[in-house]
């Protein structure tokens, strides 16, 4: 149900997840060359556009994010469940996050380059927020069913 606003929460923290699908997430310097940070590989940036390093790990912890976030949306009818799921998605993006400044870190360890982080690497902490607001949300309404059910 779209009109409820934990919906529209959880719609939002899957929006900012998958923008880090098409943005890079961090930019890498060293006296050789340029090399981009995306979620699927540490790319070189020339002609060829080759695969430095890739990156499984971050892959598919985002492919299971964006999955469990739109999972999450569909379960408006069994609210318990879906905060427990909201919970698991705020260990995901908060692991995200750390993924994503470890695999930076070490990258530019490995090529000896200076690294700096794009403020895409913000989006999985937004995120965060929103499912969190999203989890307050869900409360509100089982508490009012709760409420309305010991009325009867």
């Amino acid at each position: 149900m779209i009109q409820r606003i934990q919906t529209l929460f959880l719609l939002i923290a899957l929006a900012l997840t998958s923008a880090l699908l098409f943005m890079d997430l961090a930019l890498l310097a060293n006296e050789t060359g340029l090399f981009k940070f995306k979620f699927n590989g540490i790319f070189a940036v020339d002609a060829t556009n080759s695969l430095v390093m890739p990156t499984y790990a971050l892959t598919i912890l985002l492919v299971v994010t964006l999955t469990l976030l739109a999972f999450i949306i569909f379960l408006f009818s069994k609210r318990i469940l879906q905060i427990r799921l909201c919970g698991i998605a705020l260990g995901l993006l908060f692991g995200l996050s750390g993924l994503i400044y470890f695999l930076g870190k070490s990258a530019s360890k490995e090529l000896g380059a200076e690294l700096s982080f794009s403020w895409a690497i913000t989006l999985p902490l937004i995120s965060m927020v929103f499912v969190f607001m999203a989890i307050k949300a869900i409360g509100k309404d089982e508490a009012l069913i709760r409420s309305i059910d010991r009325i009867r």
